[in-house]
């Protein structure tokens, strides 16, 4: 008699996506190693195909360093439209098996699967159809992960990578966690990763078995979070139309900036592009955060909250000129960027504010629509003018949106 899962959790996510669609498209690419991302060295690596993977190459490493260490791989320009449309494909198939779908990204995504079996079949019967499904409808693979919880399947998508398929019912899962490495738990970075092999904990199982006070000790309320994730406790549900933690542009420079003037110019159309994306998708800020990144690749962070949520490029370039003049480092910055975070649904009541200025907004909802009725250069400041590194390219732009889980969108433009 096939067991019966109370709950069947699935994560779909596609292999290398970026890179698939781009082999798919143009066959003289497949069997070689592509970056997908900018033509400059200075720029980062969007996604690497598996071909390049051997070479230690991989998402988010600058691309001059993947060059180096792949000599013979050919970059390829994202075609983020064509990636879109191959992202609505996918996202249909998924609502074929499940109403509730959670995307994460263009290509990855939570099914809940709870009470399916019998119109789908047992968990790893599920699994095969999603995956056949999409390969059917955009004839590309997906790998696929089927667990009692969100954390296991996701873990266990990613463990069999390309076009795999795991399922690990949920009274294994906790065994079948023991032996992954701690930065398989949601959260652990290359920071935290160091941190914990120091305190003797290499793998999923160590931090199982230890005492959850001392975790807690140790790292504060994060231990007891991760302690939760590696005894497979996660209560969390697949929710449809959920918001997005931040939304941000990141500029890698051409050329490498100090004067404030430059860094202004750049946080400022930082601002306009990230307004115009969060009123796009009807959300209000609760903050602002600029980020620079030094010519030694040193990281420097400020944020601040806002007194009551916004939502135009006015209130965000008012808030990040206030961070710059709290960075006293001199420069030279290779890397400017924005993000707005803290994102509610501008459609709360509770996020409406009664004394909103509503000048600004009336402005910049009124260039929103020239821009994308006439195209994004119709309308420019006249102070842009006499100043053709803001009109014109300088540099490499990377938009993204970061999802409550910490995964995140790239949408890359060169503008």
């Amino acid at each position: 008699m096939e067991e019966r899962w109370p709950k069947i959790i699935a994560h779909a996510d596609m292999d290398a996506f970026y890179a698939a669609v781009e082999q798919l498209d143009d066959p003289s690419l497949r069997g070689k190693p592509i970056l997908i991302g900018p033509q400059s060295y200075r720029g980062v690596v969007l996604t690497a195909s598996y071909e390049a993977r051997p070479f230690n190459v991989g998402s988010a490493m600058p691309m001059g360093e993947a060059r180096r260490r792949c000599p013979h791989a050919l970059v390829v320009s994202p075609r983020f439209a064509r990636y879109q449309e191959i992202s609505e494909q996918i996202m249909d198939v998924f609502s074929y098996f499940s109403p509730y779908v959670e995307a994460l990204s263009l290509d990855e995504a939570f099914l809940d699967m709870s009470g399916a079996e019998h119109f789908f079949g047992a968990p790893e019967e599920m699994g095969r159809r999603i995956k056949a499904a999409v390969k059917d409808v955009t004839h590309l693979n997906i790998s696929v992960g089927v667990s009692g919880t969100k954390y296991v399947a996701k873990v266990a998508s990613a463990h069999d990578k390309p076009n795999g398929l795991t399922v690990v019912p949920q009274h294994k899962a906790v065994n079948w966690l023991a032996t992954q490495p701690v930065n398989r738990l949601w959260g652990v970075g290359p920071k935290t990763t160091p941190k914990l092999n120091q305190l003797g904990f290499h793998t999923i199982g160590q931090i199982a078995k230890a005492e959850r006070r001392s975790l807690v000790h140790q790292l504060g309320a994060r231990g007891g979070h991760l302690h939760d994730l590696a005894n497979a406790r996660d209560p969390r549900r697949v929710s449809r139309g959920r918001s997005a933690k931040s939304i941000g542009s990141d500029r890698t420079l051409s050329q490498d900036v100090s004067d404030r003037r430059d860094i202004e110019l750049y946080l400022r159309r930082s601002a306009e592009r990230i307004a115009r994306r969060v009123r796009d998708k009807n959300y209000v800020a609760g903050g602002i955060r600029i980020r620079l990144k030094t010519t030694k690749f040193e990281m420097l962070t400020r944020q601040r909250q806002f007194k009551r949520p916004v939502d135009t490029a006015a209130a965000f370039l008012a808030t990040a000129t206030q961070l710059l003049n709290e960075v006293r480092h001199p420069g030279p910055f290779r890397l400017v960027g924005m993000a707005a975070f803290n994102l509610n649904w501008r459609s709360d009541p509770l996020q409406l504010d009664i004394f909103e200025d509503s000048c600004p907004r009336k402005l910049e909802t009124t260039l929103d629509s020239l821009k994308e009725r006439y195209g994004k250069d119709v309308v420019f400041r006249g102070s842009d003018m006499g100043n053709p590194g803001t009109v014109s390219s300088n540099g490499v732009n990377l938009d993204f949106l970061d999802y409550r889980d910490g995964e995140r969108v790239s949408t890359p433009e060169s503008s």
